[in-house]
């Protein structure tokens, strides 16, 4: 597992989550409103689980700017679940590989587990095995777990909508 990011220091308030369910597909994206410039890889990271799940990160100029879940992992559900205590505002950074930079999607395979509470209001995607890691907000209800090594451990979304009318929750996909 190795999606690699700088953290920087972050300048004004995390950008708003706007959250969409398609009723069609099952996907639910997470895109930040408000998009920032930077310097890195624009595409996409696809992360796929040994299962067949997917979860892809839109990036652009080196700054995520959306989650999307194509296709569930089995959600564990707790009674509970809240992100760490202690989160920090950061600029997260995907740089351009120098063996690659024309590179526009990187595909990972790893084990990906997904957590949810028991209103599936908050939703936590582990990517690899489980490691150390401190929890930075990318967006006001988006957070990445990131590791020591500086790669991408996990994905937490905050607040998310409820499942639309008709459509199978997250314990029946």
């Amino acid at each position: 597992m190795n999606i690699a990011v700088q953290l920087e220091p972050a300048n004004g308030t995390p950008p708003e989550v706007e959250y969409k369910w398609d009723a069609d597909t099952d996907i639910l994206s997470a895109q930040l409103k408000t998009r920032g410039n930077g310097d890195g890889m624009s595409g996409s990271v696809e992360v796929e689980g040994k299962d067949g799940s997917w979860i892809i990160l839109d990036v652009a100029e080196g700054r995520i700017n959306g989650v999307e879940v194509a296709v569930w992992p089995d959600v564990r559900k707790l009674p509970t679940l809240a992100p760490p205590m202690q989160i920090e505002d950061a600029r997260v950074i995907l740089p351009s590989r120098r063996s690659q930079p024309d590179i526009a999607a990187v595909e990972v395979d790893t084990p990906l587990v997904a957590e949810a509470d028991s209103s599936e209001r908050v939703i936590h995607f582990k990517l690899g095995k489980t490691r150390e890691a401190r929890t930075v907000r990318v967006g006001r209800d988006l957070l990445l777990d990131v590791d020591r090594q500086s790669q991408i451990a996990g994905v937490w979304l905050l607040n998310v909508p409820p499942f639309p009318d008709g459509m199978a929750r997250l314990d029946e996909l």
